[in-house]
C-alpha cells in the first residue's frame, strides 16, 4: 500500500496523467477525481453548485475558482477518499490551490505529495495530434505510442476510433501555451512547500514504479 496517497497530478496535455492514474487504480484503492467530471456530475443531480455552473456555462462564462473548488471540496468529504485520491486538473493556479489547501486542512485529508509529469514539448506535440478516441466508450488511443491492435477498431468494445477537429497542431500548441502560463507559478508553489516530485521519466510502466518507489 501506499504511504503517501492523498495526490496531485500535475502534467501538460498529453503527459500522461489519465495514463497513469488508471494504472495507480487498478492496483491500489485510490480516487480519481476529474473536476470535469464533477462537474457534468454535479448538473446532472441538479445540485445548488451544478446549477451554478451550468447557468454560467449557458451564458459563455468562465466557472469561478470558489464554485469549482466547492465542488472538489463536496467529492473529497465522500466516504471513498478515505484510502487516498488523485486529483487530475485540480488546482490549475494558485489562486484554485489556495482555496483546495482551505478544502483539504478542514476536512482532515493533508496533501502528501504532488507529482508531476514532466515531458519536452516535442513529444507532447506527438502525443496529442496522434491521440484517437472510442466514439462507443470514450477508450484513449495514440496512434505512435499506444495504437490499438487493429486500426480504427477499438480494443475494449470494437467500437470506431476517431480523432478530435481539436487535435491539430495549431490547436495542441495553444494548450501547452496555456497550461505553461497557467501552471508553472503552481509547480513553483508545491515545489516551496517541499511536496515537489517530477519525473521525466516517458514509459508507463517505468514511470509507475518510480511513483510506488516515492510514495511508498
Amino acid at each position: 500500500m501506499l504511504k503517501q496517497k492523498n495526490l496531485i497530478f500535475i502534467g501538460a496535455p498529453g503527459a500522461g496523467k489519465g495514463t497513469i492514474s488508471g494504472v495507480l487504480l487498478e492496483k491500489y484503492p485510490l480516487v480519481h477525481i476529474s473536476t470535469g467530471d464533477i462537474l457534468r456530475d454535479e448538473i446532472k443531480r441538479d445540485t445548488e453548485l451544478g446549477r451554478q455552473a451550468a447557468g454560467l456555462m449557458k451564458d459563455g462564462k468562465l466557472v469561478p475558482d470558489e464554485v469549482v473548488a466547492g465542488m472538489v471540496r463536496a467529492r473529497l468529504a465522500q466516504k471513498d477518499c478515505d484510502n487516498g485520491f488523485i486529483l487530475d486538473g485540480f488546482p490549475r493556479t494558485v489562486n484554485q490551490a489556495d482555496l483546495l489547501a482551505a478544502a483539504l486542512k478542514d476536512l482532515g485529508r493533508p496533501l502528501d505529495r504532488v507529482v508531476y509529469l514532466k515531458v519536452d514539448d516535442e513529444l507532447l506535440l506527438q502525443r496529442l495530434t496522434a491521440r484517437q478516441g472510442c466514439r462507443k466508450c470514450g477508450a484513449i488511443y495514440n496512434k505512435l505510442f499506444m495504437p490499438s491492435k487493429k486500426p480504427g477498431v477499438c480494443d475494449a468494445c470494437g467500437g470506431e476510433l476517431f480523432q478530435r477537429p481539436d487535435d491539430s497542431l495549431e490547436t495542441a500548441k495553444n494548450r501547452l501555451a496555456v497550461f505553461y502560463k497557467q501552471t508553472s507559478p503552481l509547480i513553483e508553489y508545491y515545489d516551496r512547500q517541499g511536496k515537489l516530485l517530477t519525473l521525466t521519466a516517458t514509459d508507463k510502466d517505468e514511470l509507475v514504479a518510480l511513483i510506488e518507489k516515492e510514495l511508498a
